[in-house]
């Protein structure tokens, strides 16, 4: 007998979403994004303000190219594959703003556009 996934949260099909690239489990709703000007370790990364089906790691300081931040390693609880981190702590008052949030890298996630939730809808003219 085979068991399938079960993810913690599903996000609305309707909306955009983004997803692990690996086992396809919600990551975060277009709407909590801020910032697509991050930087990763592995390249380019989506800042978020609040993510679902992530589990997170221990704090540790890391300098980072802001500056120097107190970070938690995060990763999809369904596959277990590290994704980002999660700012706890900023030293910096100019970098306060992202105590709190998340960064996943595009490395590992897939965009979704909700367009099977407007297949079923007639355009107004």
């Amino acid at each position: 007998m085979t068991r399938s996934k079960t993810f913690q949260a599903y996000l609305p099909s309707c909306h955009r979403t983004y997803s692990c690239i690996h086992c396809r489990a919600h990551l975060a709703n277009h709407d909590e994004l801020i910032s697509k000007s991050f930087q990763g370790s592995q390249g380019r990364a989506y800042l978020f303000n609040a993510v679902v089906n992530v589990g997170c790691g221990q704090a540790e300081e890391r300098l980072l190219l802001t500056g120097l931040h107190a970070v938690a390693d995060i990763f999809c609880e369904s596959c277990k594959t590290t994704l980002g981190w999660k700012y706890e702590h900023a030293f910096e008052s100019s970098q306060k703003y992202k105590e709190g949030k998340f960064i996943i890298e595009l490395a590992h996630m897939i965009k979704d556009n909700g367009w099977e939730g407007l297949a079923n809808t007639t355009p107004t003219l």
